[in-house]
């Protein structure tokens, strides 16, 4: 029988202890920074997935290479309509937003 590492904690449990509880400043930016790299992840990973350049992505969206770079790697942040003009321009899909309260 394996024996539990009582060292081990949950995400949330790293996350509560270094941050903060949720709704204190220093998590609040800590999520937010997460949200923001999620997002660029998801696009680099959807480019790969549908064989796609960074250059061609932005060909399709009207944009550069580099912003397309900059996006994905968490160094710009995309507006609503630039999301929008990747998801369909870019990749043929739908953007879908929803708000979680």
């Amino acid at each position: 029988m394996k024996t539990k590492n009582k060292s081990l904690v949950t995400l949330e449990e790293f996350k509560d202890k270094n941050y903060g509880k949720r709704g204190t400043k220093k998590r609040d930016e800590l999520e937010a920074g997460y949200d923001l790299f999620k997002i660029g992840a998801l696009i680099h990973d959807t480019r790969i997935e549908l064989g796609m350049t960074q250059e061609e992505l932005a060909d399709k969206v009207g944009t550069t290479k580099s912003y397309i770079s900059k996006i994905e790697n968490n160094l710009k942040e995309a507006r609503i309509s630039t999301l929008q003009k990747i998801v369909e321009l870019g990749f043929g899909g739908q953007l879908e937003l929803s708000i979680k309260i």
